[in-house]
């Protein structure tokens, strides 16, 4: 642990600073959060831009975020057509970025689950890492609000993640992350199809397989308090089902590619 952070795959270049940061938060019905989460961000790490990345919220949490953003030039809006699902707010948020030139784009939810004020430790810390995710499992997090069914549920899916994929990352579900805009050109965004925890998941084992330097910093992780959650039995039957099938495509890799000699299977970027 260094200053905080588990660092889980260590590379030894040098990163160039990172000057131009996005926070994206992808919205669906979150007009009791919006404005509250991107003040509190604008607060906190006055020197990033927020992405509000809204799917047509019947709600009108996408006009609350045109009002914001009409205020403040830091804070942008994405209308996307309809309800398209987690991955695909954040792979929109991802292009968003790389189109404009950002160095580093962060992983946010609207709820206040991810608390902001914990955003200059992930940032800080992204400074000597690729991907950076606020972990509720390593040393130091806290988890505020969960029943015991959803505390085991995730907890196991993760130690699941972990042993399945062989990736030593202990919250591979976390939601609250950093990254190098560099380690997304380098992974096959086009072949990401998951949503919800697999998504996250998926987005791991992409920049793990990579060789990517990823550190975890421990966060409190607080149960939202306004609006409905949108988590359900069916990410969850989809997460355990994707982790399984990802977990056969590497252990074929690896044996064919161990048969023909060819090394261990992983690419690295440069």
């Amino acid at each position: 642990m260094v200053g905080g952070a588990v660092v889980v795959r260590a590379r030894v270049e040098r990163r160039a600073p990172l000057r131009r940061v996005l926070v994206v938060i992808p919205t669906y019905n979150e007009a009791d959060n919006v404005t509250s989460i991107v003040a509190r961000v604008r607060a906190a790490a006055p020197e990033v831009d927020v992405l509000v990345a809204d799917d047509a919220s019947p709600d009108g949490t996408g006009v609350l975020a045109d009002a914001l953003a009409a205020c403040d030039g830091q804070v942008h809006v994405l209308h996307r057509a309809g309800k398209e699902g987690l991955g695909a707010a954040y792979l929109a948020g991802f292009a968003w970025a790389r189109e404009r030139g950002y160095d580093a784009v962060v992983e946010m939810d609207a709820d206040g689950s991810h608390a902001p004020e914990d955003l200059p430790r992930l940032l800080a810390a992204a400074a000597d890492a690729d991907v950076v995710i606020g972990s509720r499992w390593c040393r130091g997090a806290r988890v505020v609000g969960w029943p015991l069914r959803r505390l085991l549920l995730s907890r196991c899916g993760n130690l699941y993640a972990r042993m399945a994929l062989g990736m030593p990352v202990t919250d591979a579900t976390g939601g609250y992350r950093v990254y190098r805009l560099a380690v997304l050109d380098a992974v096959d965004l086009g072949s990401v199809c998951s949503q919800g925890y697999s998504f996250q998941v998926e987005l791991s084992r992409l920049a793990h397989r990579a060789g990517a330097r990823i550190v975890e910093v421990p966060i409190t992780f607080s149960e939202r308090q306004r609006g409905a959650s949108k988590m359900s039995g069916l990410i969850v039957a989809e997460a355990l089902w994707r982790v399984s099938v990802w977990a056969v495509q590497d252990r074929r890799t690896a044996w064919r590619r161990g048969l023909h000699g060819t090394g261990d299977g992983q690419v690295r970027w440069p």
